[in-house]
């Protein structure tokens, strides 16, 4: 079953950034993101790259590049992501250090996750909290 072997996650949100080489940069810098792979077309844009954090990770590339997926998310608007992390209040300190755009400061939820919110530099709403869903199978 996919996911379950070599430490490949089931599920990658897939992003587009006008300007994916500096979406990668806020997301490794402010985010702690790390980076698997960056793979550039003839042009320097983004083809595909492969951010991880924790045990998922996220695909990104550039818009505009042409192609199926391309044009089934020319109009798609910002998107939201949440990612477990274990310490909330050290990695939003970095995210403000690295001046993102903090949407919500770290709170504690009522169902017992301590979450904060930040916008990236093109529009997407990242959430980075304690909660983690259990997937039972």
């Amino acid at each position: 079953m996919a996911g379950d072997e070599g430490g490949r996650p089931s599920i990658s949100p897939t992003l587009q950034y006008v300007d994916a080489k500096a979406a990668i940069r806020q997301l490794t810098e402010a985010f702690g993101f790390t980076t698997l792979a960056v793979y550039e077309a003839e042009d320097g844009s983004v083809a595909h790259a492969e951010l991880a954090q924790g045990n998922g990770a996220v695909m990104l590339g550039s818009k505009g590049r042409g192609g199926r997926f391309d044009e089934a998310m020319r109009n798609g608007g910002p998107a939201g992501v949440y990612v477990v992390v274990a310490d909330v209040d050290a990695h939003h300190r970095r995210a403000v250090e690295h001046g993102a755009e903090i949407l919500m400061p770290p709170t504690d939820q009522d169902y017992g996750s301590r979450d904060y919110m930040a916008r990236d530099l093109e529009g997407n709403v990242w959430s980075f909290g304690t909660y983690a869903p259990e997937v039972r199978r």
